[in-house]
């Protein structure tokens, strides 16, 4: 049995493999394939499909966040391992494999639902943070607690945290990502090791895939995949490679918490760090994730009244409702009681307030744990700023001085953002892309496949 890789290289559809020699290289020793997409195609819940080969409705995980209902607190990016409700592939191998008297390990680098997961080696970002609200970057690996996480930062500088999102994402992270994952593979050779390099989610999500150099940036994403690549070669290993979505030009943003705001049914907290959601005293949400929007409805009552009040708005393709949205996998209870789908060339922006003056605090900031729904303006400098890399440089000096302080650069414009995903493609050139060895599975596998495609793989199917 060959050791898998499986590269996650976000954002590469079929499309696009041409511009990637050394992954195209990957494809013509096996096979290619596209991926209809998951809806949301987003990256939690398009990960948590490939590893437990099940639609949100059974493995749970709606979005990149959702409305906790025990604690009613919109929570995104948790890297949980207990949030996936069914068993994922790495869990899965081990158990086949020791109930057929073989010893199975799994490295997991930088994908998500990292933590607490039944795997022999882990990296993933996780900063520190202080009692006095304080952060600081960082990454958490397992065994041996820091152990990892040390080792690689000796060898390859420390994780250069503020290109893995932000105004200064790039390709920095994807590098270091790969080289160490190389190194892991060197050393441990595991049977499988999941990789995580999100080079391609960042220019086109800013200005979308026809206002960015694709070609560019993908040849970047194939360079800095050859170390791993390398390690792979050295070690005897098959590459696989799958993806999350493509993206999508857009242009419309559609703000429903605003709607909702607007009529009364959202309430919030007016104090000292602008207006805050009180989702106590509120009757309806929208928890927004790129094209797609959980709506949660605290009274039943009141749905037919949300759907009449969001459905018309322009952007809005298509509203769901209870038994409807199974139509999409997400009949769940951690699901809103309605689904709005945005047209093609639209998007669900977060904002809730009604004058930027009253914003929150958080958001101007790269605040991801904070803000009620996902918000792509984080990937910005605020233009109305004068020299925002200057103010930011400012923030720094007076954090590191001991001051508690925002670094309120990201604007609150939505009409910046000129890329997005969520939907699935119209053109299966522009589907996520599967890289596989063995048998061939056809031009077209589900992402619900992947995991059993990897299992037949490791030979430990059922």
């Amino acid at each position: 049995m060959k050791p898998i890789i499986l590269i996650n290289a976000v954002g590469l559809t079929p499309r696009l493999l041409e511009h990637a020699p050394r992954l195209s290289a990957v494809a013509k020793a096996g096979w290619v394939a596209n991926m209809p997409e998951v809806l949301p195609a987003v990256t939690c819940t398009a990960q948590a499909t490939i590893l437990t080969g099940q639609l949100p409705s059974a493995h749970g995980v709606v979005a990149n966040g959702w409305l906790f209902r025990d604690t009613n607190e919109v929570r995104f990016w948790q890297q949980s391992n207990r949030l996936m409700q069914a068993e994922p592939v790495y869990a899965t191998a081990k158990r086949r494999a020791k109930e057929r008297g073989r010893h199975f390990e799994a490295a997991k680098l930088f994908w998500w639902f990292n933590q607490g997961a039944d795997v022999e080696f882990s990296v993933t970002p996780k900063p520190w943070y202080g009692v006095d609200g304080n952060k600081a970057f960082g990454i958490s690996s397992s065994p041996a607690g820091l152990e990892m996480a040390m080792s690689l930062e000796r060898m390859y500088g420390r994780f250069p945290f503020p290109s893995f999102w932000g105004p200064t994402a790039g390709r920095k992270c994807t590098e270091w990502i790969a080289e160490a994952a190389g190194q892991v593979v060197f050393e441990w050779t595991p049977d499988l090791t999941l990789v995580y390099l999100p080079h391609l989610d960042y220019e086109p999500q800013r200005h979308g895939p026809s206002g960015c150099d694709m070609a560019k940036h993908v040849r970047e994403l194939d360079d800095a995949c050859a170390p791993l690549l390398d390690a792979a070669t050295k070690a005897g290993a098959d590459v696989w490679v799958v993806s999350e979505y493509g993206h999508c030009d857009v242009d419309t943003p559609v703000l429903p918490n605003r709607v909702l705001r607007a009529t009364g049914l959202l309430s919030v907290r007016r104090g000292p760090f602008g207006e805050q959601l009180d989702l106590y005293d509120s009757r309806a949400v929208a928890v927004v994730d790129h094209q797609l929007a959980h709506v949660y409805v605290k009274d039943a009552a009141d749905i037919p009244r949300v759907r009449d009040l969001l459905a018309p708005l322009e952007g809005v393709d298509r509203v769901l409702v209870g038994d409807e949205r199974s139509a999409i996998g997400l009949d769940h209870e951690r699901s809103g009681e309605i689904v709005l789908l945005a047209k093609p060339t639209a998007w669900f922006a977060y904002p809730f307030w009604l004058d930027d003056a009253a914003a929150p605090d958080y958001a101007r900031a790269v605040a991801i744990h904070h803000k009620p729904g996902f918000d792509p303006c984080e990937l910005f400098w605020d233009p109305k700023l004068f020299a925002p890399k200057l103010r930011a440089a400012k923030r720094l000096i007076q954090k590191k001085l001991g001051f508690r302080t925002i670094f309120d650069v990201v604007p609150l414009d939505p009409t910046l953002v000129r890329g997005s995903h969520g939907l699935a493609a119209s053109d299966p050139r522009d589907r996520p892309v599967l890289i596989g060895h063995g048998p061939n599975p056809g031009e077209s596998v589900p992402m619900t496949g992947v995991r059993d495609l990897l299992l037949n793989a490791l030979d430990l199917q059922d």
